[in-house]
């Protein structure tokens, strides 16, 4: 439990019971001068209260790390740390950042409180949006032309959408964009409903779908590309076991957002943080993003998503 600050222990004493102050008036003095002096005290008590309630708020606030939700690609902590110490720097407060095991339980920390910011795919922004307000700030330039991307093994048969057909397919986390409902969405536009004409598996991650393609335990699945590439580079996948066969057409995707009861100085204070991020000077921060520049959010953007949704009964 976090130590409650001697400022607010002392709000409540003075809450619980009189406040004792230093008597201010002479023995024997007149009626008058009483009545002034219980004034003062009044007001004394009044001002000492309110200083204690600042107080306490001001120590707590300055105390509480800001939380900050992340997507889920299998980043280390280590390979986090340029991105923690920056925004540590840029918020001047600590700041803890998670990677949940859902998109679901980040939507779901957004509603209670406990994530402050989170990195939330369209379909789980819109509907978080929907059902808690959060607020869209700042996104990837990647995002506004995002793709998912199909993989297969390197030694399959499968060279089309169309090849899938009775084969076994994995799709990422139910909640996901890329990895459920583009995926869905162009499988569909390719004749072929995922209900039906393939044994669909949820991986539940794009690291987990990589992985099951990898090692043959499903056919083919769909995953986000830049988390592909970022599981390549970075050795956590082999590129010689697995090649992509299709690519989505381009899509609004990721989206940072702060939660409805954000203040609205820390919001902008963490938009600046990220739309400030410069190649050649930020690397390490930008790289532990898969970004290379920023720009500022806005929620029309989500309406094709939003009516893809509704066509795909997912939202």
């Amino acid at each position: 439990m976090r130590d409650i600050p001697d400022s607010i222990i002392i709000l409540h004493r003075v809450k619980d019971q009189q406040l004792k102050l230093p008597s201010v008036v002479e023995p024997n003095v007149h009626a008058e001068d009483n009545g002034k002096a219980m004034l003062l005290r009044t007001r004394t008590a009044a001002m000492l209260v309110a200083a204690c309630l600042l107080d306490g708020e001001s120590l707590y606030g300055a105390d509480r790390p800001i939380t900050i939700g992340v997507v889920m690609d299998e980043a280390t902590p280590k390979e986090r740390e340029p991105l923690r110490a920056y925004l540590m720097k840029a918020m001047g407060r600590p700041v803890d950042i998670e990677a949940p095991d859902t998109f679901r339980d980040t939507v779901a920390h957004l509603g209670d409180g406990s994530y402050d910011f989170a990195c939330l795919g369209a379909l789980s922004y819109i509907r978080a949006q929907a059902k808690y307000g959060v607020i869209p700030l700042v996104q990837r330039v990647v995002d506004l032309h995002y793709q998912t991307v199909f993989i297969t093994g390197t030694e399959s048969s499968i060279h089309s959408l169309r090849d899938l057909r009775g084969k076994q397919f994995a799709f990422g986390d139910i909640d996901s964009t890329s990895a459920h409902l583009m995926a869905s969405y162009e499988l569909k536009q390719a004749g072929i409903n995922p209900e039906s004409d393939l044994r669909v598996r949820y991986s539940g991650s794009h690291p987990a779908t990589a992985a099951m393609v990898e090692t043959g335990i499903v056919d083919a699945g769909a995953i986000d590309e830049t988390v592909f590439n970022f599981l390549i580079s970075n050795g956590k996948l082999d590129g010689k076991r697995v090649r992509v066969f299709y690519t989505s057409k381009p899509y609004v995707d990721y989206v940072y957002v702060a939660r409805k009861d954000m203040p609205q100085a820390e919001r902008e204070r963490f938009a600046r943080a990220l739309l400030a991020l410069k190649e050649g000077e930020d690397d390490p921060v930008l790289k532990s993003l898969h970004a290379h520049r920023f720009v500022v959010a806005n929620d029309q953007e989500y309406a094709l998503m939003r009516q893809m949704a509704h066509e795909l009964k997912m939202f």
